[in-house]
């Protein structure tokens, strides 16, 4: 695994510091039941890194005192961690709001068809990776088969009444480039997601986050073995917009490792970048005992999250015969009746 820290650390991002902090988000563990190019995290079904409940205890406590809304759940896939069910309960019974960052294929694991039944009974707010609406390049970027169980997962949120309009669980769609350049508008890219989605297989959401694919490990290797690392970092760059500065995630969310410790983000954490950019760790532990650094840790890789406008996952949206080519291609798949 190349590491691409070392290409990271000099960097010229402008500096930021914390405000409210109103997100606490939890890796529950590094383990998957996929191997996503796209993938910051390195995940997959050999990962062994899960957070114990003594930390998930930790964890609830610092919410507590930082008087934080919400508790994000990431991995991996977070409901691989044993403790996941009893974590959303007892934060449930906290009156936190829970989001999980779900891989939908996960549904369908051997084990696992407990997912999205558990998350509608206690109003789990979702956030489903669907990086296309293309089957050809979802199964290539995560595996094949992983479009059409996908696909099913989302239509089984549907009838447990996710993602319908004016109800109280809320499905949102994550999308990621195919490759080493940039998510379109994200308002452009949802319309579509609905029309096709929605035409196609009877799918329905509320919102669509288009993001852009981070430079650290597995993809931070792939763009290193291709040749593109350095035309990719350009990209970000260039892409830059100061405005963002002012809404980027970690402004108001604390990333927590599974083992505990602190992080500005969950990217930083993939890169070990301690809390504030400084020397030491700090971990959960600190926060119950103390003041939370104001200052960010910043990197090459935070153009990532201010760039601006790139390419759809396979060209430009607004051209009809591609739009029309993904639409009978996705149709072999078969109509939403097809996957009661």
């Amino acid at each position: 695994m190349h590491d691409t820290w070392p290409l990271l650390k000099e960097s010229d991002f402008p500096p930021i510091e914390r405000s409210a902090v109103t997100t606490l988000q939890l890796n529950l563990g590094y383990r998957c039941n996929l191997s996503c190019i796209h993938c910051h995290v390195n995940a997959g079904p050999r990962r062994t890194e899960r957070m114990d409940r003594d930390t998930m205890n930790l964890a609830l406590s610092a919410a507590r005192r930082l008087r934080v809304k919400t508790l994000d759940l990431t991995g991996g896939s977070p409901e691989m961690n044993p403790d996941f069910r009893w974590l959303v309960r007892r934060a449930r019974m906290r009156g936190l709001h829970v989001m999980d960052r779900l891989n939908p294929t996960i549904m369908e694991e051997p084990g696992y068809g407990w997912v999205g039944e558990f998350l509608a009974e206690h109003e789990v707010e979702i956030i489903a990776s669907l990086p296309c609406y293309s089957q050809q390049n979802v199964d290539e970027q995560r595996g094949d088969g992983v479009f059409e169980s996908s696909i099913r997962a989302l239509q089984r949120l549907n009838v447990l009444g996710y993602g319908r309009a004016g109800g109280t669980r809320v499905l949102n769609l994550v999308y990621n480039p195919n490759g080493a350049f940039l998510p379109p508008d994200q308002d452009r890219l949802e319309a579509d997601y609905r029309r096709l989605l929605g035409a196609n297989f009877g799918i329905v959401f509320d919102h669509l986050y288009a993001l852009a694919n981070m430079p650290i490990q597995r993809f931070g290797s792939w763009l290193l073995s291709k040749g593109k690392f350095q035309d990719y970092m350009a990209t970000l760059h260039a892409a830059h917009r100061d405005e963002n500065l002012t809404s980027v995630m970690c402004r108001s969310t604390l990333s927590v490792g599974y083992d505990g410790f602190l992080y500005d983000c969950d990217f930083n954490q993939m890169l070990r970048l301690p809390l504030g950019g400084g020397d030491r760790p700090i971990h959960l532990r600190d926060v119950l005992e103390g003041r939370l650094p104001r200052r960010i840790g910043v990197a090459g890789h935070c153009y990532g999250c201010t760039a601006g406008q790139g390419s759809s996952c396979g060209g430009a949206l607004n051209a009809r015969e591609d739009i029309a080519m993904r639409l009978n291609d996705d149709r072999q798949i078969g109509a939403p009746d097809a996957h009661p």
